[in-house]
């Protein structure tokens, strides 16, 4: 009787050893690996930092190019005119006033670009670019330029024959990937916040209902593309693990 016990007993710590060491492999299911993409979404602007990729962009939806085009026609359209009589006109009158348009140019020139620099930007500035990076980088009106067609099904004679395709006009915002990688943004964002708190209840629940819905993506993605080259692309690029997506995630 002892021994059955025991053998019970031993049996029962090494299932939980098994379950155990089976739940680590799998991973975190919030947090991803340090890829360059996760790093650039985990970046803080806060203060003067090294240089990164996202410190071209600007804010409110500004680019560089439009910025620059803008300060130069603004700068031609507040020069003082010239005297059309150049004998009454008066030289040194004249060059203060060039002197003083200038400085006010520059002075204009730095106030908007400390504006719509996206390091002045609140959480929600950076999220919007961060969005924007997520439809970029995972958007298939760019990876279908790129990465392969997923795997073909077996084809019957019997199956239906679907209408070709329309072609895409615009940005794509709305397939599983670039939801997934957006849903990716928003986690990281919570988690880093609840890192700090232990009270808010609140968005503990918004962090458990991003990554269940994450999930269900996920999973759909993972059985829509066969696992092919647009599922392994978004899983190395996110850093994700099968935690994120395999089994029961209780947190």
């Amino acid at each position: 009787m002892a021994q059955s016990r025991q053998r019970k007993a031993a049996n029962l710590s090494r299932q939980q050893a098994l379950a155990e060491e089976r739940e680590s492999s799998l991973g975190d299911p919030v947090e991803s690996a340090p890829t360059p993409f996760i790093q650039e979404l985990k970046t803080v602007k806060s203060g003067p930092q090294a240089p990164s990729s996202s410190d071209a962009r600007l804010n409110y939806f500004v680019t560089p190019e439009g910025l620059q085009e803008a300060m130069e026609y603004s700068k031609a359209l507040t020069s003082p005119l010239e005297n059309p009589d150049r004998d009454t006109a008066d030289p040194q009158l004249e060059k203060e006033a060039s002197e003083r348009h200038l400085q006010e140019h520059r002075n204009a020139q730095e106030a908007i670009s400390r504006i719509v620099k996206i390091s002045n930007g609140n959480t929600q500035d950076q999220m919007r670019l961060h969005i924007q990076n997520c439809i970029e980088t995972f958007g298939r009106h760019n990876t279908d330029k790129t990465l392969p067609p997923k795997p073909a099904a077996v084809s019957h004679q019997s199956a239906t024959e679907h209408p070709e395709k329309t072609p895409r006009v615009g940005q794509d915002t709305g397939s599983p990937e670039v939801q997934v990688a957006i849903l990716t943004a928003k986690i990281l964002n919570l988690s880093r916040h609840l890192q700090t708190t232990n009270k808010d209840k609140h968005n503990k629940r918004n962090l458990r209902l991003l990554v269940h819905k994450r999930q269900k993506l996920l999973r759909y993605l993972r059985r829509k593309e066969r696992g092919g080259p647009r599922w392994q692309h978004l899983i190395e690029t996110l850093g994700l693990s099968d935690a994120a997506w395999k089994g029961e995630i209780s947190m």
